[in-house]
């Protein structure tokens, strides 16, 4: 990856977007993918449209802005702030975490209170649920944390992106910056090569929440296939190698991964393949005999039925702090979405043909 993708890779993983409050992230992806696109639109929730102009057939490459995190929930007499979840939040790594309170008057650092091994019986450990959890601002009473923090605002794990070997990288969020960092870079790389389809960019809200950005983006938008790119589990890690039966066979830095099944359409999943053998991009299969989870699930009962398919980023530790991806995976997906939408030129429409 180049240090212009990367520099706007980084941008994006830290510029925090918790689920409903993604309007900081979504202006950074607008501003870059102004750069190239022929008509950039947003709506009055924050989804954003880059269009890359051209003929039949029309293509969406979308992502998700949208992370998980926890919120303000209450502020109790001696000054703890008590959370709630955004999204799927994991209670199992929150704990004894450093967090950030977005206020309106900025950021407010603090920690999810963990008790030492020393003062509790590990003997009785239990999860608890984020609800059960607290954030220590710092404060000595109620008065003092409600000068500091409202109810109702978001808060993020405090994480850097860090690099790991080779090309492998960690940050939290990367569920999924990388699915609109792939949608915008497949339309520069598109536009790039002038192809002749046109090409819609989508960086949607509230995935996290029901694929909600989806709902209303498909709505009316005018393409005759989506494509989702979004995370999914590599299962090349310690605790889930030996579970590939039951997990599947993604593994990190083997490339973008194409689902088939449940909402993935046949010929946009075909057509996929023949454009990464005929660029010679590596692409793993997902089988997919329910729902993706995915805004492919949004796209593909939109209008009538867009045809529509999800395209996996391979990550380890998803809704963590501490996910991590392999670079070239990104490449490699933008660069199939290009080539497929060089491939699907002049095609009239992705039927079944029944």
């Amino acid at each position: 990856m180049d240090e212009t993708r990367r520099d706007f890779l980084d941008r994006l993983l830290t510029t925090p977007s918790p689920s409903g409050f993604e309007t900081d992230v979504q202006r950074r992806w607008v501003e870059y993918v102004s750069e190239f696109a022929d008509e950039v639109r947003t709506d009055e929730y924050g989804n954003a449209v880059a269009v890359v102009a051209g003929d039949d057939p029309a293509l969406a490459f979308a992502g998700h802005a949208d992370e998980i995190g926890l919120m303000v929930n209450s502020v109790d007499e001696d000054g703890f702030v008590h959370l709630s979840r955004v999204g799927g939040s994991d209670p199992t790594v929150t704990k004894g975490q450093h967090v950030d309170v977005h206020t309106d008057d900025g950021v407010v650092p603090g920690v999810v209170g963990q008790t030492a091994i020393h003062l509790r019986d590990t003997a009785e450990d239990e999860i608890e649920d984020v609800s059960e959890q607290h954030v220590d601002v710092g404060a000595d009473s109620e008065a003092e944390a409600r000068e500091l923090v409202d109810v109702g605002d978001p808060i993020t794990f405090e994480t850097p992106v860090r690099e790991l070997a080779g090309t492998r990288m960690a940050a939290r969020g990367m569920d999924n910056r990388v699915g609109i960092w792939v949608a915008a870079e497949a339309a520069r790389r598109a536009a790039e090569r002038d192809v002749d389809a046109t090409v819609y960019a989508v960086s949607t809200v509230q995935e996290e929440l029901g694929k909600q950005g989806a709902k209303m983006v498909g709505f009316d938008l005018p393409v005759d296939a989506a494509i989702a790119v979004d995370v999914t589990h590599a299962v090349d890690s310690p605790d889930l190698n030996d579970e590939k039966n039951q997990h599947g066979e993604v593994d990190l830095g083997a490339g973008p991964v194409v689902a088939r099944g449940s909402s993935n359409h046949p010929e946009v999943v075909r057509t996929v393949r023949e454009a990464g053998d005929g660029a010679d991009l590596p692409v793993q299969l997902q089988a997919s005999g329910r729902a993706t989870g995915t805004d492919a699930d949004a796209f593909y009962t939109s209008q009538g039925g867009i045809p529509s398919l999800n395209v996996g980023i391979p990550n380890r530790y998803m809704h963590t702090p501490a996910e991590v991806v392999d670079t070239e995976d990104l490449d490699a997906a933008a660069d199939l979405l290009a080539a497929f939408a060089d491939a699907s030129a002049d095609r009239d429409g992705f039927s079944v043909g029944v």
